[in-house]
């Protein structure tokens, strides 16, 4: 039986994972495979907290979160070809079921290879929130949910304020899955988070525990609305949040291209050989008192230092007045730094994000509400170019692999197919086949176009942006670009195909569990 391999139909155990990183570390602190917790006290030392009051982030239910993390899933993907756009050469996905199975699924075959995550997880306003209300048997919860099975009580739900765990069960739901969304990111990878005020301050404390402190990048404030609101009584609320996590210092931060706005206070009064510039500022930040010192002009003026002392050092300083880079002004008063326009390659990301540059939320409808030939079948899409500036700043490269565990109407695969800086990027989007609300006009459309759910909003999304890019690729010469994957695959959580081993010999017993093993194919799969 040579070359034969045994293939594992659970999802990769995160548990053992975790022990073997533990084991490269401390190996001494191992007995028999098992942790000695002594031993590893022992071994750090003063590094162990022995108090019983520690600073940290505790809700109800936290422990079963990590109880659900370590339970691996049986669940596989059962491909849909039908629903698929040029299967045999594309290698996007568009996966459609629970992210949190899902994501475990994922661990086996992209660990540690994704570039960057971007999500828009639900905001717990206490209305959109669906969660699994028994985490413990998600997979079987989520076919009930989808009539894949018999429903047995188990449901998804929304998640109200007048419920006593109101912030406890939306935190229960996220962080099992930045978790796992934290091991299929690459060490130089990086994750974006949307989210608004409601839950904004528990999403930063919740990251700073799965992804570190140090690991903190930004908290982007993004000016989603333009519109005033009409009432008098209130804030007219105009922004909401974007977190941004690496994995590790690895990650570097990419500047964003210029534009002429920003190049327009740059000129060159004095015909400079070395082109436009602007001044800058030429004194110190903090007080250092080695660089406080009196400037002789050329004329014999003094120029008195700055209460914080000049930006360099008297040294330096002469070097810059005498390559022209620091110059006197007309009165030889004070002295003016050049900045030239020829030495800046990139703008600096900023921390706030003006809807004008990145989109704003009523854009994002008229684009989508464009591509569905005049009607709106989703109302709460992103902007393509709100995810343009996230692609940009995470140094997006060809064959990069991006993913989102929520898509909901599948914004990431339109930016990334519809800028040339990111079209050979690879896509992952998780989306749970949430049923839409006919209630609402934006479900009726939807239910007109005979999508029934979120995900198949996402789907046909994806379908017209491919369409519309490949008519106006028609219309143009082909000078030998790159061919673009103008597809995606479509797969379903389900049951696996196989018997699985129950190991409960008490409920069934062992004659029964290795009768499984002569035909192993469930008669059920389909």
């Amino acid at each position: 039986m040579a070359g034969i391999q045994k293939l594992g139909l659970k999802s990769r155990n995160i548990t053992e994972d975790q022990k073997e990183k533990l084991k490269a570390l401390f190996p001494e602190v191992f007995t028999e495979d098992k942790i000695d917790f002594e031993k590893l006290r022992l071994t750090l030392g003063d590094e162990v907290d022995e108090g019983e009051e520690l600073y940290g982030m505790i809700w109800p239910g936290k422990k079963d979160c990590f109880k659900v993390i370590q339970e691996p899933s049986i669940g596989t993907l059962k491909p849909c070809r039908d629903e698929s756009v040029n299967w045999d050469t594309t290698e996007n996905l568009f996966i459609e079921g629970d992210n949190l199975e899902v994501l475990k699924l994922l661990q086996k075959s992209y660990y540690g290879k994704i570039k960057m995550i971007y999500i828009d997880p639900p905001y717990n306003t206490g209305n959109e929130f669906i969660y699994p209300d028994k985490y413990s048997e998600s997979l079987e919860t989520y076919l009930a949910y989808t009539g894949q099975v018999d429903d047995e009580g188990r449901k998804f739900s929304t998640n109200t304020e007048a419920d006593g765990r109101f912030h406890s069960k939306w935190l229960n739901m996220m962080y099992p899955r930045l978790f796992l969304a934290r091991n299929l990111l690459r060490d130089d990878g990086v994750i974006f988070i949307s989210i608004d005020d409601n839950e904004v301050k528990n999403l930063r404390a919740l990251c700073d525990e799965v992804f570190g402190e140090d690991n903190f990048l930004a908290n982007v404030i993004w000016q989603h609305s333009i519109q005033p609101k009409g009432y008098t009584d209130i804030f007219s609320v105009h922004h909401n949040h974007v977190l941004c996590y690496r994995k590790t210092n690895r990650f570097m931060l990419k500047s964003i291209h210029r534009t002429e706005k920003d190049n327009k206070h740059y000129s060159n009064p004095d015909n400079d050989p070395n082109g436009d510039w602007r001044s800058g500022d030429v004194r110190n930040a903090l007080y250092r008192p080695n660089l406080i010192y009196d400037i002789l002009t050329p004329s014999g003026n003094v120029i008195s230092p700055p209460p914080n002392g000049w930006r360099w050092s008297q040294e330096t300083l002469n070097q810059k007045i005498a390559s022209g880079e620091v110059i006197f002004n007309e009165g030889q008063s004070r002295i003016i730094r050049k900045i030239y326009l020829k030495n800046q390659s990139g703008r600096a990301p900023e921390t706030i994000w003006f809807a004008n540059d990145v989109g704003f939320t009523r854009e994002a409808a008229s684009s989508l509400k464009s591509l569905f030939d005049g009607v709106l079948p989703f109302d709460t899409a992103k902007p393509v170019r709100l995810i343009h500036r996230i692609c940009e700043i995470s140094g997006l490269e060809p064959d990069d692999i991006v993913l989102d565990f929520f898509a909901g109407s599948a914004p990431l695969a339109e930016a990334l197919l519809t800028k040339d800086d990111f079209q050979h990027c690879k896509y992952i989007l998780i989306q749970l086949p949430e049923h839409i609300n006919t209630d609402k006009p934006h479900g009726k459309i939807a239910e007109q176009l005979n999508l029934l759910t979120v995900a198949d909003i996402g789907k046909e999304r994806i379908r017209r942006v491919i369409k519309k890019i490949e008519k106006e690729r028609a219309e143009q010469l082909d000078f030998g670009e790159p061919k673009q994957d103008l597809g995606f695959k479509v797969f379903k959580l389900d049951k696996s195909n196989f018997k699985i081993w129950d190991g409960n010999i008490a409920n069934k017993p062992i004659q029964e569990q290795l009768e499984l093993a002569i035909d192993h194919i469930d008669p059920n799969s389909k």
